[in-house]
């Protein structure tokens, strides 16, 4: 199978939605993907900090393969238990009451909007200037970027954006009217976009002094992306609703937002496919994997070594644990030239972004360097 027939195949049938990377894969075996013609790539960006076990994990494959030989749909009209053991655990990891469990991170996002609203009676959704938080129309009007929106306005009313990392213009922005604040701990999309070291604490003060609910949106920090189970908890905090997804799955398709005080009464919320035991089997698992395995700390020791070398190289880097933007000439360029050597990344604008699995060793960790490096003495 060739790219040629692919993109063809792509061009005739499927919408044309993705910007895609000139690459066919074929299978994936820990921190390795291959194309059709069996060419072996190190995967740095781990399907946008999804594949947190990497590819192919054994503890993955056997939960899927023993919880479908069980039991995979039934819908929310019956219990199962294994929606409410993944609930219990999330309570237990993040110190907040409840979850209700989405398809992905927007389906999250969009709960947390619905839940904002329903528990204050207020209408105001904040978020934040170069903020992504997804596609669908409520999590659309929270995500920045002309691009994403303009198509489809009118958008959700009642939103709007204040600078990222600026309390000032935050606290000018809050009013009676304001349910929630929603902002990532770090902007991933944006291009790893860090904030100051108390800009979080100082928004929770502020949500709290306002009796205005935070919601912190980490479906990309989420689960050792940082560093910490959470990124929150680098600043000692705890948000009112949390949304969750990517690395909770390691690639199976599965959301959440967890919360405390207010909550939905039956037929507020809900969907077909959401918490069905599958997903949530295989997100157990994966929680599980990662706190028995130490890959949280591991993110941080490996993210700090990264961080290290590529600042050391000259680079303009910068990152916590897992996640890591190297600012570049041209983005896309340097993502191209890294295919060619046999290592994948993605980019927002001119960041190459640095978003590994969290089972990345040292070898790995210098099979990247020594690619990157290598690009550079091209340059120069």
């Amino acid at each position: 199978m060739d790219l040629k027939h692919i993109r063809e195949l792509e061009e005739r049938h499927y919408a044309h939605t993705f910007k895609r990377l000139p690459l066919a894969v074929e299978r994936g075996q820990g921190m390795y993907l291959y194309d059709y013609a069996g060419k072996k790539y190190l995967d740095m960006f781990a399907g946008i900090a999804v594949d947190s076990l990497g590819h192919a994990h054994p503890k993955v494959v056997e939960a899927i393969s023993k919880q479908a030989g069980l039991l995979m749909h039934t819908s929310n009209w019956l219990y199962t238990l294994p929606q409410l053991e993944l609930a219990e655990l999330l309570s237990e990891i993040t110190g907040l009451d409840r979850s209700f469990i989405t398809n992905d991170g927007t389906e999250a996002v969009e709960a947390a909007f619905k839940l904002a609203r329903k528990t204050t009676g207020r209408k105001e959704v904040i978020s934040m200037e170069g903020a992504f938080h997804g596609r669908t129309m409520g999590s659309l009007s929270l995500t920045s970027g002309e691009k994403y929106r303009k198509p489809f306005e009118p958008l959700v009313p009642e939103t709007k954006s204040v600078p990222y990392n600026n309390i000032d213009e935050l606290k000018k922005a809050i009013s009676s009217k304001t349910a929630a604040v929603i902002v990532e701990p770090i902007q991933g999309e944006a291009g790893v976009i860090i904030p100051d070291a108390d800009y979080l604490k100082q928004v929770r003060e502020l949500t709290e002094e306002k009796s205005v609910l935070l919601i912190l949106d980490e479906v990309q920090t989420g689960f050792g992306r940082t560093g910490e189970m959470f990124a929150y908890q680098h600043s000692k905090i705890l948000p009112d609703i949390l949304c969750l997804a990517k690395g909770m799955g390691s690639g199976f398709p599965i959301g959440v937002i967890v919360y405390s005080g207010g909550d939905f009464s039956p037929g507020e919320h809900g969907g077909t496919f959401v918490g069905n035991p599958l997903a949530c089997a295989v997100s157990k698992t994966v929680i599980e994997t990662i706190r028995k395995d130490g890959l949280v700390e591991n993110s941080k020791r490996m993210g700090d070594y990264l961080l290290k070398k590529l600042l050391a190289s000259g680079a303009k880097a910068r990152g916590r644990g897992l996640m890591i933007g190297v600012d570049e000439a041209n983005g896309e360029e340097t993502v191209l030239e890294l295919i060619g050597k046999g290592v994948l990344t993605i980019y927002s604008k001119n960041t190459v972004r640095i978003l590994p699995p969290l089972i990345i060793e040292r070898k790995h960790a210098d099979e990247f360097l020594t690619a990157f490096g290598s690009l550079k003495k091209q340059d120069g």
